[in-house]
């Protein structure tokens, strides 16, 4: 009788340990997405372009809501409309193949269909997005590696 209360508990808790790993903050692919952002903001710091780029992309497609990403990768939207504005530090955004140096108070009111990407210049840049409502569907469009003709950080 032990042994099968044994089995039965060891069966509930295996059991109950895939439950919670695959919902929630600590499903398997939450966790996959916040080592590859780790790894990519690695890779950033030490002027590794290409290859925080595609750890950026993992991020995204093992959690295709983690919205920050967006900021080092480029994207647009159908829709949503927005605004930038520095509040501390600087860097540059890129505007559709235009670069755009940023320093603090500065706002960037961005179009729908511009792709967009921010870099935090070497002191970092702390930005506050603002939009309109989120449409349910969402209408963010990826645009890749936008910084791949012009290395971060500005060559």
């Amino acid at each position: 009788m032990q042994v099968r209360f044994t089995r039965l508990a060891a069966l509930v808790i295996v059991l109950s340990a895939t439950l919670v790993a695959g919902c929630g903050k600590y499903s398997i692919s939450n966790i996959r997405s916040a080592r590859a952002f780790q790894d990519a903001n690695a890779m950033y710091s030490h002027n590794d372009w290409a290859g925080a780029q595609v750890r950026y992309e993992d991020s995204v497609r093992f959690n295709p809501d983690l919205g920050f990403a967006y900021f080092f990768l480029g994207h647009s939207h159908q829709q949503q409309e927005e605004a930038y504005v520095v509040v501390e530090g600087s860097g540059r955004a890129w505007l559709d193949g235009d670069i755009v140096d940023l320093r603090r108070w500065d706002v960037v009111r961005v179009g729908p269909p511009v792709v967009r990407a921010f870099e935090a210049g070497p002191d970092g840049m702390t930005i506050v997005a603002v939009g309109g409502p989120k449409p349910p569907e969402g209408d963010g469009v990826r645009a890749g590696d936008v910084w791949a003709d012009e290395p971060v950080g500005g060559g």
